[in-house]
């Protein structure tokens, strides 16, 4: 079974920047999308960025875009975000996530009922 890792995290100030990466290991040959999700004190898990990994389509929430990017890797087991700009309000536990492509049946790139491999998380904490 595939494994999904994020790093990358850490204590930052206002203002600052940081590369959060994501790499899979197993078996991962279907996998459809990777998306970014977070968990805040207001949402269990609020999506945050995602990519098609048929066409390298990006998305993004309203709030990160515009200050966060997100892109593979040339391997094609890696995803990464990177976060500018970074507010208090952007701390969260990031999690890195995978639709699968084994489920019978599809769903928004926005919404997380589409991936169904997550990774643990990485903490991310902007003080102001």
């Amino acid at each position: 079974q595939a494994r999904l890792v994020e790093s990358g995290g850490g204590l930052v100030q206002a203002g600052d920047s940081l590369r959060l990466s994501c790499t899979t290991t197993g078996r991962a040959f279907s996998i459809r999308a990777m998306a970014w999700f977070r968990r805040t004190a207001w949402k269990e898990r609020e999506f945050v960025s995602a990519v098609s990994w048929s066409d390298g389509t990006t998305y993004y929430s309203d709030s990160g875009k515009g200050r966060f990017t997100i892109s593979r890797g040339a391997a094609d087991n890696t995803v990464f975000l990177q976060m500018s700009s970074l507010k208090p309000e952007d701390t969260a536990v990031y999690y890195c996530a995978a639709d699968s492509g084994l489920k019978p049946y599809s769903a928004s790139y926005f919404s997380y009922t589409k991936y169904d491999w997550w990774g643990q998380g990485t903490q991310v904490t902007v003080s102001s």
